[in-house]
């Protein structure tokens, strides 16, 4: 995913369809020059829709086209037909998109399926034709309502990346080789650290097909819960991950202070992140032997799955994805139970 093309944030203006006006008229033919009201009712104006994509990545779409309308409804006409309908304007997001209220900033709702529609502006509803009010004291109404304004205003789409798996680290600690070990994605490696300025997403191939989402998410620094190192963007991309996969280099001077670090910055951006299940990957073991493992065992940090891994000669690759798998399908049977729980009451 190239860096300029990754947008994650944005906002635009729309503007729903208004509705078509009802119509005012009487029926008239041959021999009949008086008839009753016929007046037909006016269509409904164009809902602007957000509809889930697994296939999108990013916002960029809207980065250039900031300002949406979709069409009015048409006025009605005689013999009570009704205007056509306002086309509605559907916008395809990636799952995992957020839409917010530009104003006073609430949520509005998420679009996590593929396929799935959700209403974000109500188009105008169509004025009543003057057929809806006759009456027995009033035979011939000379008036319909009009169609009802359409919605314009300001919104945020805030694009939080969803996953099985989210890479956790202090930057240049080897999420984005462990990625490309992984996966097929191919981020930019370098020695020197943001190399990875944008989420990495990348499908982990397991065993009988069975395959689960892994996003490298940009390295964490001390103070990011407070914006630093634009740590606010990196910070929420963690907040879709179902499973954390907490990177330290097995050669790192101080492992449980990399640890705390990492903890204290998901805490203060959101507590409940400290919530999800954790694994910790000792990264670079090929820069460490069996001895210096053995003696540092007290300074891995504790209550967590950890072993050693090394994307260069393959050391613990293969019992990392077993355990990573293992985990996410006790996450998704408890999901499962707990949603027919829920269903039973």
């Amino acid at each position: 995913m190239a860096r300029a093309n990754f947008v994650d944030y944005v906002k635009i203006n729309l503007t729903s369809g208004s509705g078509g006006p009802g119509s005012r008229h009487f029926y008239r033919a041959k021999g009949i020059p008086k008839g009753g009201p016929d007046g037909g009712d006016g269509g409904r104006g164009g809902h602007i829709i957000l509809r889930g994509n697994r296939n999108l990545w990013t916002l960029l779409q809207f980065k250039y086209k900031k300002h949406i309308r979709a069409e009015s409804g048409e006025r009605g006409t005689d013999n009570n037909k009704s205007g056509a309908t306002g086309a509605d304007v559907i916008l395809d997001v990636p799952l995992g998109t957020i839409a917010r209220d530009a104003e006073t900033g609430e949520a509005l709702f998420e679009v996590t399926e593929h396929g799935t529609e959700r209403i974000l502006v109500q188009g105008g509803r169509g004025g009543l034709g003057n057929s809806h009010f006759k009456s027995s004291t009033n035979q011939s109404p000379d008036y319909a309502q009009p169609g009802e304004a359409g919605i314009e205003a300001w919104y945020i789409l805030e694009l939080k990346v969803l996953a099985d798996v989210g890479l956790v680290g202090l930057p240049n600690v080897g999420k984005s080789t462990l990625l490309s070990v992984l996966t097929a994605a191919k981020p930019e490696i370098a020695n020197y650290e943001f190399t990875t300025i944008v989420p990495n997403i990348g499908m982990v191939q397991y065993r009988d097909g069975q395959s689960f989402a892994m996003a490298d998410i940009p390295g964490i620094i001390k103070d990011a819960h407070l914006g630093k190192g634009l740590g606010h963007r990196f910070l929420r991309h963690i907040e879709r991950n179902a499973t954390l996969l907490f990177c330290i280099p097995a050669d790192a001077d101080d492992l449980q202070g990399q640890y705390r670090t990492l903890l204290h910055e998901l805490e203060q951006y959101n507590p409940e992140l400290l919530d999800k299940p954790r694994v910790l990957a000792l990264t670079r073991a090929d820069m460490v032997d069996e001895e210096l493992k053995q003696l540092r065992a007290a300074e891995v940090p504790q209550g967590l799955p950890s072993l050693y891994i090394s994307s260069i000669t393959g050391e613990g690759i293969t019992e990392l994805k077993d355990l990573l798998y293992t985990m996410i399908i006790e996450q998704r049977e408890a999901y499962d139970g707990l949603q027919r729980a829920m269903e039973e009451e």
